[in-house]
């Protein structure tokens, strides 16, 4: 059966890294990167006459579910042509939500496609870390109201949802052991 593998952490987990090696040792699949679209969200933001602020009322009610929504059909169109399309993007509330999943697994079913979920685990001050390090403005915001913006985040393990695999990023380590067993678990499936 086609699988569509969603990668989903809060952001400065490691899910692009994350996703990129699965996607590397998986063969013949499609790697798609939400954070793709941010070129076209920032240009809303421009036309818009907003502070490019990801975090924003401005952002949550008029980009964040579209870009969700970009990227699915996107992946939908993989599937067509792909037995094994990944998906890197947080989706950190979707993950939460039962009835979104639920209508999420039903459309991949009707695509003969089955939906499998990697929480990326990692430490919220490593999180911290990697957004430092990884100077982008879209964490601007972010960096600068640190303790506002971490408390709106859920770092815990979504429940309930049928083919979860825990990866846990929080070490090279980890990193190592996570990515071996994932492997495993896609070609087990």
């Amino acid at each position: 059966m086609k699988k569509l593998i969603l990668v989903t952490s809060p952001p400065a987990c490691g899910k692009t890294f994350v996703t990129r090696k699965l996607a590397k040792a998986m063969p013949n699949c499609v790697y798609l990167d939400k954070d793709t679209l941010i070129v076209l969200s920032k240009q809303i933001f421009v036309v818009a006459n907003q502070e490019y602020n990801r975090s924003s009322d401005f952002f949550e009610e008029n980009i964040r579910d579209y870009e969700y929504d970009a990227i699915m059909e996107v992946a939908y169109e993989a599937l067509e042509y792909n037995d094994t399309v990944f998906i890197n993007a947080p989706f950190t509330r979707e993950v939460r939500q039962p009835e979104y999943m639920e209508n999420l697994r039903q459309q991949l079913l009707k695509r003969g496609a089955e939906l499998v979920v990697v929480w990326v685990k990692c430490d919220v001050e490593v999180c911290r870390q990697r957004m430092i390090q990884r100077d982008s403005d879209r964490d601007t915001w972010k960096l600068e109201h640190w303790d506002e913006y971490v408390k709106k985040l859920d770092f815990s393990i979504p429940q309930g949802i049928k083919n979860l695999f825990e990866f846990d990023n929080s070490s090279d380590n980890s990193f190592k052991e996570s990515l071996k067993n994932a492997v495993d678990y896609f070609n087990n499936l």
